[in-house]
């Protein structure tokens, strides 16, 4: 589906994309590392090969400038979601066309496919406001919930710590990166640039609060959890 706007220089975008026919891109816990520090490594005009840093740390990968600052990812097992800033012209379809192609090469010919791996082009919603910008913070960290409960949404949370539980040891996204006081040993954190983006979280307790709000909060007279509300979010 061809997107109806351009992105422009240090406004906010939500980016996603699955796989082909919904099947999953992440078959294995190298694939999920493969992807994240496809995220540090090709946000950046330095050409490099991914075979000549695999197993150097992200913290040992020389970059040039990058080309978008990214607040917060997520993959899920057929799709992945990002939030990012343009902070260079033309940064964010730079990057994100050197990402896709490259996890597609990988993916395809460790598995032995050919075709398109992602469905069409990355799709992107542009961040209009304040509202919907620190919601998403919590959308995308809490996608993996459905991992667990594929119904939370509708039926609530069942078992509260137990979610936070599995949120906290999900090591393939963010939220470990806003939550955990042992963050500084993750190398994943180098992928964000929180410095970029709204200081909502000046502590770990302010980020574990309002994830908590919207794990348990509940719109009494629809019965719903308000994380369905993005279109509101959007417009307020």
């Amino acid at each position: 589906m061809e997107r109806k706007f351009n992105f422009s220089l240090d406004e906010y975008y939500h980016i996603y994309s699955r796989g082909t026919d919904r099947r999953e891109i992440f078959l294995d816990n190298n694939d999920r590392e493969r992807f994240l520090k496809g995220l540090y490594v090709y946000n950046s005009g330095k050409p490099i090969k991914f075979r000549d840093i695999k197993d150097i740390r992200y913290e040992n990968i020389l970059r040039t400038n990058p080309y978008t600052a990214i607040g917060s990812f997520c993959l899920m097992p057929n799709h992945f979601h990002l939030l990012l800033r343009e902070t260079e012209e033309g940064g964010i379809s730079a990057f994100m066309g050197k990402l896709l192609t490259s996890y597609s090469m990988y993916f395809n010919k460790k598995y032995k496919r050919t075709g398109g791996l992602f469905e069409g082009t990355f799709r992107a919603e542009h961040v209009s406001n304040d509202n919907y910008l620190k919601y998403l913070f919590a959308y995308i960290h809490l996608n993996p919930v459905k991992l667990i409960d594929s119904e939370w949404k509708v039926n609530g949370i069942k078992n509260q710590k137990f979610a936070e539980n599995y949120l906290k040891k999900y090591r393939y996204s963010s939220f470990e990166d806003y939550m955990n006081e042992e963050v500084d040993e993750r190398e994943e954190t180098l992928i964000l640039d929180k410095k970029a983006f709204p200081d909502y979280f000046e502590q770990k307790k302010d980020f574990k609060d309002f994830i908590t709000e919207w794990l348990t909060y509940r719109d009494e007279e629809e019965g719903t959890l308000l994380m369905e509300d993005k279109k509101d979010a959007q417009n307020q």
